[in-house]
């Protein structure tokens, strides 16, 4: 999910520079572009937060499990 997320945002950068290399300036779709982004990189961090937390759940477990044998 988080390869598909960083593919977006990757995306969205090339059009961003490519309406810059068309206009020579900082334009009103450049900004659409921009908020777009930040959605995509709120969405990456909270997909590796869920990830972490996924690890950290694992890692709490085996360390029980080690302790109890």
């Amino acid at each position: 999910m988080t390869q598909e997320l960083y593919k977006q945002k990757r995306s969205l950068e090339l059009d961003w520079e490519q309406e810059y290399n068309e206009s020579g300036k900082y334009t009103l779709n450049m900004v659409l572009i921009d908020d777009k982004i930040k959605e995509v990189i709120t969405q990456i961090k909270l997909e590796e937060a869920k990830v972490a937390h996924r690890v950290n759940k694992i890692e709490d477990a085996q360390a029980e499990v080690s302790i109890a044998t």
